[in-house]
């Protein structure tokens, strides 16, 4: 048994038991991926999956707990590389950081700007994507770390790190009624009109639909998209009122745009960072969390990621006072 069958064997896994997809994500042709899981199952005494001719149907039930084993060897083989190489002080690699589009656009330019000053022989991997992608790319291992929002909650995917707190914010037509409020309108007006948002506003679960149903009443969603360039693109072509993150509006939308506070009534949210438990970062990836985080000591979160304290996290700063830090720092 090597360390490269069980690779194989877990990547054919997250490939949804597709071989040629799971060679490619490993470098390997398809025909010695099937070789090295043949040597496998003859060396284990069984078969890792139920098989339909040539095709993979779903994992035996004797693969399920060797799939989670495997899971693990290979995690603990990262950790000992990651813990090797920060004692060389090797700073090169690879930094795989899977966020949403709103934090790759508008929060992460600057932090990773400083981090390829500081660490100049590391690629870094932005991938950006929906709440619910970014955490099955972290599940699977494909990042090292993960940034997430949420509305309070604490997530439950990994360490959860607090990194600044943010509000929502409406973008309008000069030319909308609510413009003329000069005020955050509350829910019941706000439900008088079209609303552009978040792709994920549209879910039950979502905070603005929590927000709304205590209020007694429902959104009026027109559109939702991922990005928010294209939220204010259709703002400014009358489709409706934009609700964004207060990150993703500048000084310039109010050449020829009206910006409102978002009704008090829907809540605030948290950036988090989102770290597999047990996982040993590189010390570039921790200078990421740093950087977004500089209300918590790097010792505390080096000792808590290491298991030896538990999370005590400072209350994170509002997004203007992290944007004011990473100006000046």
């Amino acid at each position: 048994m090597t360390l490269s069958q069980l690779r194989y064997l877990v990547a054919i896994v997250d490939a949804g038991l597709n071989i040629t997809l799971a060679a490619e994500r490993v470098h390997a042709t398809q025909p010695g991926l099937s070789k090295q899981l043949k040597q496998l199952e003859d060396e284990l005494g069984f078969q890792l999956f139920v098989r339909r001719g040539r095709n993979l149907e779903r994992i035996a039930p004797a693969g399920v707990p060797v799939v989670e084993h495997a899971r693990r060897v290979l995690a603990e083989v990262a950790n000992i590389r990651a813990y090797a190489a920060n004692e060389r002080g090797e700073h090169r690699g690879r930094l795989a950081l899977a966020t949403t589009h709103t934090q790759a656009r508008y929060v992460l330019p600057t932090v990773i700007a400083a981090i390829r000053r500081a660490f100049p022989q590391v690629d870094v991997d932005l991938q950006a994507a929906s709440d619910a992608d970014v955490l099955q790319r972290l599940a699977q291992a494909d990042a090292d770390l993960a940034l997430i929002s949420t509305a309070g909650e604490v997530p439950e995917h990994g360490l959860a790190v607090p990194l600044y707190r943010w509000r929502r914010v409406l973008l309008l037509p000069t030319t909308h009624p609510l413009a003329a409020l000069g005020r955050a309108p509350d829910l019941a007006e706000l439900a008088r009109y079209p609303l552009i948002s978040y792709e994920s506003s549209v879910r039950p679960e979502s905070s603005l639909r929590r927000a709304f149903a205590a209020a007694g009443t429902e959104p009026l969603v027109a559109m939702t998209a991922r990005d928010a360039n294209l939220i204010k693109t259709y703002v400014r072509a009358g489709l409706g009122a934009g609700l964004l993150a207060e990150m993703a509006v500048g000084p310039h939308e109010a050449d020829d745009l009206c910006q409102l506070p978002a009704p008090e009534e829907i809540p605030e949210c948290i950036t988090w960072a989102i770290i597999p438990r047990g996982r040993v970062l590189r010390d570039y990836a921790l200078a990421v969390v740093h950087a977004l985080a500089p209300q918590i000591d790097r010792r505390d979160l080096e000792r808590v990621l290491q298991g030896h304290e538990s999370p005590a996290w400072p209350q994170p700063p509002s997004w203007q006072t992290l944007l004011d830090t990473l100006r000046t720092g």
